[in-house]
């Protein structure tokens, strides 16, 4: 089968996983109920499947879909806020050829990079459990396998244990959990690069935790590790 055939089978799966059933039913509640900003909008209220090119090299581990965000849009960090510092970065490192996430239908393509989440349904209060990050590790790991990927991107801490823990299991990585921090770099033994970078979410991005030269800094070390 086709890279890209497999890739839109496993984006099937995702979107048709029912095996949390807390976060199951706090996504559709939320597309029920809706923000009064989108009353008018159809909610996905699905699990939300990975995002990009097909091939790529650079792979973003985020922790999983905003509830007014891609749980509303049905793609990853489209429709919020840390979706607009995201793709503006992207963008600005020649990873996505427009600087703007509103819809699945507005035109957005990924270039080299593809996106996808620790858990692919949006959780309440942003904080999935941990057997909810081990029903949807078998994604990640599925992902990995049909990407090319020469450069993982964890946006946040709990993206950065997860792929540290594939890692470890697959035999990439036996020392102790390396640190996460902004900037934080870490190589496995197959040569491949973990990248730690914060969350762009509101409470990191409104308090200055989280600029956008240090974000931009970040996409930078990617490209040349791509280009080594």
């Amino acid at each position: 089968m086709p890279s890209a055939s497999r890739w839109d089978t496993l984006n099937r799966q995702i979107v048709q996983c029912e095996k949390c059933t807390r976060l199951r039913d706090y996504c559709q509640h939320v597309a029920a109920v809706r923000r009064r900003a989108f009353l008018s909008d159809e909610y996905w209220g699905r699990p939300v499947p990975n995002f990009g090119d097909s091939q790529a090299r650079l792979l973003i581990v985020g922790l999983a879909p905003a509830a007014h965000g891609a749980n509303r849009t049905g793609r990853m960090f489209t429709g919020d806020r840390s979706g607009d510092w995201l793709y503006r970065a992207l963008h600005e490192a020649g990873f996505a050829n427009q600087p703007l996430a509103v819809n699945r239908a507005d035109g957005l393509q990924l270039v080299d990079c593809a996106i996808t989440a620790t858990c692919h349904c949006a959780p309440p209060d942003n904080r999935p459990l941990p057997d909810e990050i081990a029903n949807c590790r078998p994604f990640l790991e599925e992902t990995i396998d049909l990407l090319r990927v020469r450069v993982f991107l964890a946006l946040g801490q709990i993206a950065w244990n997860n792929v540290v823990a594939v890692a470890r299991q697959r035999g990439w990585w036996s020392a102790a959990r390396p640190k996460f921090g902004h900037g934080s770099m870490v190589r496995f033994s197959n040569g491949r690069w973990l990248l730690g970078s914060y969350h762009p979410s509101q409470q990191n991005t409104f308090t200055g935790k989280l600029t956008a030269p240090m974000l931009a800094a970040v996409f930078r070390t990617a490209r040349e590790l791509l280009e080594r």
